[in-house]
């Protein structure tokens, strides 16, 4: 089984916020009007990715993991997260505002959820004017003070709002109170899990008039109170090179923008690879093949693959590793 590289089919979620900029902007095959999220690369339960290229389409992810464990993942990661692919890779189109939302920590899922918490990072790929996201507070805030403006209804008096556009990147650590606010295009990488504790949903229904569900009791106990300004990410934007954006305990993240072809010696990186193209088009190769990505695709390179090489005139990529 030659592992060449690997595209997989998307899983297409509609979102009460949803909209078309996934069909419109990064051309999925979609025809909803309320399509919030891409899920490219995903080991979750119920929502396992498919191959969507060569002779290994239609094999689902678990499959591959169970007959190529080491050689696609690396025996690091296997050794760490066993027949568990460790993150998911998402594109998300808001169309409306998203609930404010936090997600539990590894500690306080795995006694609650039986699962991994949810630490994730965004890169913003498009943004109309004067869009924001919703990062933590604005001061600091005591959680008796937090309950009280969830029962007055005044929990956006205490949010955080940050204008963004085209490049900005953001860490969410487990804990941080967020929310993707309106009118925003953003890649999403982020711990397995999809456990969400949604504390406020702006009085929104859904299409059968009903309130979304709230975890007021379940997030009391999750959310980090102290105002921290540690969520903006600073990454420089050398051309040609692979700039570091974001390295925590469950996943490594690099930009590259690319006017010109690139090669990586892959013998010393015990991971899997995956590139997701934010902009531009490109060509990646590997030891079994070669797959054109262009922007809104993504790509995975197994661990077992001696090089990587990417030909590309105008492309903007994420590199992510574990």
């Amino acid at each position: 089984m030659n592992l060449y590289p690997l595209k997989f089919k998307p899983i297409l979620k509609e979102r009460l916020w949803g909209g078309t900029k996934l069909k419109d902007v990064l051309h999925k095959p979609i025809e909803s009007d309320i399509t919030g999220e891409s899920w490219e690369l995903s080991g979750v339960d119920g929502d396992i990715s498919e191959v969507s290229n060569g002779d290994l389409s239609g094999t689902s992810l678990q499959s591959l993991m169970e007959e190529r464990g080491e050689a696609l993942l690396g025996k690091s990661v296997v050794e760490r997260f066993g027949s568990d692919f460790p993150i998911l890779i998402k594109f998300i189109d808001a169309k409306q505002d998203l609930s404010i939302q936090l997600h539990p920590n590894d500690e306080l899922a795995k006694k609650r959820h039986n699962s991994f918490g949810k630490t994730e990072m965004w890169y913003i790929m498009d943004a109309d004017p004067g869009a924001k996201l919703i990062v933590g507070f604005n001061k600091d805030v005591e959680k008796e003070e937090y309950v009280e403006s969830i029962e007055a209804g005044t929990l956006t008096d205490l949010m955080n709002y940050e204008e963004v556009g085209e490049g900005d990147t953001f860490f969410i650590n487990t804990g941080k109170i967020h929310a993707i606010g309106a009118g925003v295009l953003l890649a999403e990488i982020q711990q397995t899990s999809d456990i969400t504790y949604r504390v406020f949903d702006f009085n929104r229904r859904d299409k059968d008039g009903n309130l979304r569900e709230l975890h007021t009791s379940l997030a009391v106990d999750a959310i980090d109170y102290e105002k921290k300004d540690d969520f903006k990410v600073d990454y420089a934007k050398k051309v040609d090179r692979v700039n570091a954006m974001v390295d925590c305990p469950y996943f490594k993240t690099d930009f590259l923008e690319l006017t010109k072809s690139m090669r990586q010696d892959l013998t010393d990186r015990d991971s899997f690879t995956i590139f997701m193209c934010v902009g531009g088009e490109a060509t990646i190769k590997n030891d079994w093949g070669s797959e054109p990505v262009k922007k809104g695709e993504t790509v995975l390179i197994a661990a077992s693959s001696s090089y990587v090489e990417i030909d590309a005139q105008s492309a903007k990529l994420l590199q992510v590793t574990i």
